[in-house]
């Protein structure tokens, strides 16, 4: 009689497993995930310097973007198993070329102003300091840089999710800019508290802008409530025609914590990136301790254990953040473990 090792061979040859073959597998299951990725932190100090040095190095950006992509130590690829995020900067009368993809984007500005603008299938986004501006899936979008000004934002995709799934695709336009169309006929007008009642509601691949004076405005209104145990006051950017998170597969948070507060700790089967808006605290990850100030950028990986810590005792801090919530959420594969 064959033993078992002969008999897998003669299975493998036809491109066959035995499920026995992956007992061990099952076996490291138990308990959940383990986090795809490890906590990791990019320095506003470090990071700045070497975006004006691509301005050097790469005198023109065309299609390619003058961005650095943030990649987790221990990944082939991305900040986390599905979220990639960095920071791009525009030369003064630069033009981003316009293209277009299959992976849903957003930009948050940390140094704007006006002339600053993201173009969006035709719709002009401005970019104030702090603005979020999303450009969903399959939409044409450039950048148009018309400050004296050395812009940058941070930049965050879904673009492991999108290859893992085998769904990318990408078109350049061909030219620097897409045509604008006339601000009356933006759809991103027609999302708010009052509509056209003769036209058919755009809900899908839906330009949009959320001002930070509206944003923070809100955020402080609310500073009061006592928020989430984990988050402290936290924020979703609805999307402002369906109520549900900010894109159908990444959704974009802001939040605050008070002076001196520490969160309880807590994990989900999500992960997510963060940019810090100002404030000088610390994320525990772990056994890892991620001390952060302004404008870095860091990474919590899925199922992994965290809280924050505001390490100041007389001043807030804020963090904008991105997660892969709405997609897990639509797979019915969102979990949290609160212990």
């Amino acid at each position: 009689m064959k033993t078992l090792d002969e008999f897998d061979e003669e299975l493998a040859k036809q491109h066959i497993n035995g499920q026995w073959i992956y007992d061990r597998l099952l076996e490291q299951l138990i308990g959940g995930p383990r986090p795809a990725g490890v906590p990791y932190i990019w320095h506003w100090d470090d990071i700045y310097p070497r975006l004006v040095e691509a301005c050097d190095v790469l005198p023109e950006s065309f299609t390619a973007r003058r961005n650095l992509a943030f990649v987790n130590p221990a990944l082939p690829r991305g900040s986390t198993h599905t979220i990639t995020m960095g920071m791009q900067m525009l030369k003064p009368g630069e033009v981003a070329w316009a293209h277009r993809h299959t992976m849903a984007a957003i930009r948050f500005v940390l140094r704007g102003g006006a002339g600053l603008a993201t173009v969006v299938d035709g719709e002009v986004c401005p970019m104030e300091d702090y603005d979020l501006v999303l450009t969903p899936r399959w939409t044409w979008h450039d950048h148009e840089n018309e400050t004296d000004l050395h812009p940058v934002w941070f930049d965050v995709l879904d673009l492991g999710l999108v290859l893992g799934l085998n769904a990318a695709f990408y078109e350049p336009l061909g030219e620097k800019r897409q045509p604008k169309i006339a601000d009356g006929d933006y759809s991103q007008a027609r999302a708010g508290h009052v509509r056209p009642v003769w036209e058919e509601r755009k809900t899908q691949h839906l330009p949009y802008r959320y001002p930070w004076k509206e944003v923070e405005a809100e955020l402080m209104r609310l500073a009061d409530q006592a928020g989430s145990p984990h988050d402290g006051v936290v924020l979703e950017y609805a999307n402002p025609v369906t109520g549900g998170p900010t894109l159908p597969t990444i959704s974009c948070w802001i939040q605050r914590l008070r002076p001196g507060q520490e969160t309880e700790p807590h994990r989900h089967t999500s992960s997510a990136v963060y940019c810090v808006v100002r404030g000088e605290g610390t994320a525990v990850v772990g056994e890892e301790h991620l001390r952060w100030s302004k404008h870095d950028a860091f990474v919590i990986p899925n199922w992994s254990t965290h809280h924050f810590v505001n390490r100041s005792t007389t001043e807030d801090a804020v963090l904008f953040s991105v997660n892969d919530i709405p997609a897990l959420r639509a797979l019915g594969l969102y979990y949290e473990d609160a212990g």
